[in-house]
C-alpha cells in the first residue's frame, strides 16, 4: 500500500519561498498542492461553527433581558456580523493580520483584500490566506456581538451601529494584531492566548463595562421597578447550546489544521464546559436552594471563556481547575457591578471580561510544551508545569493591557458619538425615557420577539369600579406589585 503522501486526493507540496503575494497564477498553476484538504475542510467547517455561535449570543442576551426589548438584542448580534464583517473585507483583515504588521498594528497591502488568495496565512501556514481571513472575520465579527450586549433595554440602535465599525478598526484589530500576529509585541514577549482570551473576552468584557458606564443606568435601576428576572429561560438555553456547539470550532479551529492540537482543544472545551456549569449551579444552590437553569447556562459560558486562551496549551485535566475556577470566580463577579455602581444588565464584564482574565492567569500554570507540539511544530516554554515562572508575568501584562485599552478606548469612542449627538440627534446615545418605557423593540425597530405584545397594547382592561376592586384583590392576594403583575402577563414594563 502507498503512503498516505503519495494518495492522489491529498496532494501536498512545500510552498516556494519565491512565490507571488498572492501565492501564484491559479491560471498556470494548482495553488490547492500547498496544502492538506483535510484541514481546509476543518477551517471551513470551524467558521461556520464560529459563525453559528453569533445567534448564540443573541439569544442568550435575549432571554436575559426584559420582553419589551428582547428582539432588539437578537437584531444587534446579527447585524454586528453584517458590519464587522464588510469592515473586516474593507481594512480590519489587513490591520490585524497583514503580512508587513508592525508591533501594535498591521499595514494596509491587503486593503480590501487584495492580494488575499493563496499564500500562506501569517499566522498558520497551514491553510491560506484567504481561509484565515473568513475565519477570522468570525472572530472579529463574534467579539463585537459579546460587546454590544450592553446597549440592553436602554441603548439606540444607529450610534451602536457606527460604533461596530469604529470600535473594530481602533480596539480589536490593534489587540488582534498584537496577539496573534508574530509581528506583534505580546507574540514576541510569549504571551499565550490560543484562541481569544484578550482579544475576544477582555476586549469585549471591557467594552461592555464602559458602553454601560457611558450609557448611564437603566430607568428604575435599583427600585422594585426593574425587574431582573430573565423574561425567557427557552431562549437562554437555546444560546447556551449554539455557543457551546460553536465553541468546538473556535478553540479546536484556532489549531489553523486537523491535527492532534485540535482534537486536545476540542477535549479541554468541553470538559471546562460542563465542570463550569455544574460549579455555577452548585454555588448557586449554596445560597438559594434552587437548581437554577440560568446558572447552568452562565456556567457553561464561563467554563468556556475560561479555557479559550488555554485550549491549545493545556493537558486535559487542566480543563477541571479551568472550569471550577471559572465558574465560581465568574460568578461571585456579578456582584462587582453594585461596587463599581454600573449597569452591566447582562454581566458581559463578570463574565467575559473576568472569565478571559482567569482564563489567561491559569494558562501560565497549565500550559505544557507537550501539548503545544501536538501540532508537529509549534514550540514554547510552557508555563509553571515547566518551572517557566516568568510566564505568568507575561499573561498578566497581556491581560491588563489589552483591558485598559478597550475599556479607555471605547469610553473615548462613546465620548465622541455622545458628543456628536448633541448637534445630531440621530447620534444620541440613549434612548429617552418614554422609549425606554414603551421598548426598544417598539421605538427602535417597531418589531416584537412575541406577536401578543403588540395585541395586548390593544386590549382594553375594564375601568368600571368592580373590575377595579377585583384587580386590586387578585394583586394583595399574591402580594405582588403591578409591576410584576404586567411583566408576567406579557404588558410593557414601566
Amino acid at each position: 500500500m502507498s503512503a498516505s503522501t503519495d494518495l492522489p486526493y491529498v496532494p501536498f507540496q512545500a510552498f516556494p519561498s519565491d512565490a507571488p503575494k498572492t501565492g501564484g497564477d491559479s491560471l498556470k498553476e494548482d495553488l490547492n498542492v500547498y496544502y492538506e484538504t483535510g484541514n481546509i475542510a476543518w477551517i471551513i467547517t470551524s467558521t461556520a461553527l464560529v459563525l453559528l455561535m453569533i445567534p448564540g449570543v443573541g439569544f442568550f442576551y435575549s432571554g436575559l433581558a426584559r420582553r419589551k426589548s428582547a428582539l432588539s438584542l437578537i437584531w444587534l448580534s446579527i447585524m454586528a456580523t453584517a458590519v464587522v464583517t464588510f469592515q473586516w473585507f474593507f481594512w480590519g483583515y489587513s490591520l490585524a493580520f497583514s503580512h508587513k504588521a508592525g508591533k501594535y498594528i498591521g499595514a494596509l497591502d491587503n486593503f480590501g483584500f487584495m492580494d488575499v488568495l493563496g499564500a500562506p496565512s501569517v499566522a498558520a501556514s497551514g491553510i491560506p490566506d484567504l481561509l484565515f481571513a473568513v475565519y477570522q472575520g468570525m472572530f472579529a465579527a463574534i467579539t463585537v456581538a459579546l460587546a454590544v450586549g450592553a446597549v440592553a433595554e436602554r441603548g439606540r440602535m444607529l450610534p451602536c451601529v457606527i460604533y461596530m465599525f469604529v470600535w473594530s478598526t481602533i480596539i480589536y484589530d490593534p489587540i488582534a494584531c498584537w496577539t496573534w500576529n508574530p509581528s506583534g509585541w505580546a507574540a514576541k514577549m510569549g504571551s499565550l492566548d490560543f484562541a481569544g482570551g484578550t482579544p475576544v473576552h477582555i476586549a469585549s468584557g471591557c467594552a461592555a463595562l464602559g458602553y454601560s458606564y457611558m450609557l448611564g443606568k437603566r430607568r428604575g435601576h435599583g427600585t422594585q421597578e426593574l425587574n431582573y428576572r430573565p423574561h425567557n429561560v427557552t431562549h437562554i438555553v437555546i444560546g447556551t447550546v449554539f455557543l457551546w456547539v460553536g465553541w468546538f470550532g473556535f478553540n479546536a479551529g484556532s489549531a489553523g489544521a486537523a491535527n492532534l492540537r485540535a482534537v486536545l482543544a476540542a477535549m479541554v472545551t468541553n470538559l471546562a464546559a460542563c465542570v463550569g456549569g455544574i460549579t455555577w449551579c452548585l454555588v448557586d444552590y449554596r445560597l438559594e436552594r434552587k437548581w437554577s437553569t440560568v446558572g447552568f447556562c452562565s456556567g457553561v459560558i464561563a467554563g468556556l471563556v475560561a479555557i479559550t486562551p488555554g485550549s491549545g496549551f493545556v493537558p486535559v485535566w487542566a480543563a477541571v481547575p479551568f472550569g471550577v475556577l471559572g465558574g465560581a470566580i465568574c460568578n461571585y463577579a456579578t456582584k462587582l457591578k453594585y461596587f463599581m455602581r454600573c449597569d452591566d444588565a447582562l454581566d458581559i464584564f463578570a463574565v467575559h471580561g473576568v472569565g478571559g482574565f482567569v482564563g489567561n492567569i491559569l494558562t501560565a500554570f497549565f500550559a505544557a510544551d507537550y501539548i503545544a507540539h501536538l501540532d508537529g511544530s509549534t514550540e514554547i516554554d510552557g508555563g509553571w508545569l515547566n518551572h517557566h515562572w516568568v510566564q505568568l508575568g507575561y499573561q498578566i501584562a497581556d491581560s491588563v493591557a489589552g483591558a485598559a485599552y478597550s475599556f479607555a478606548g471605547t469610553c473615548i469612542i462613546l465620548g465622541v458619538i455622545g458628543f456628536l449627538g448633541n448637534y445630531f440627534p440621530v447620534l444620541r446615545l440613549r434612548a429617552t425615557e418614554e422609549d425606554e418605557i414603551l421598548g426598544i423593540d417598539d421605538v427602535e425597530i417597531g418589531e416584537f420577539a412575541y406577536d401578543y405584545v403588540e395585541l395586548s397594547r390593544e386590549a382594553k382592561i375594564p375601568e368600571d369600579d368592580d373590575a377595579q376592586s377585583t384587580h386590586r384583590s387578585v394583586r394583595s392576594n399574591r402580594n405582588e406589585p403591578p409591576e410584576k403583575n404586567h411583566a408576567s402577563m406579557g404588558l410593557s414594563n414601566p
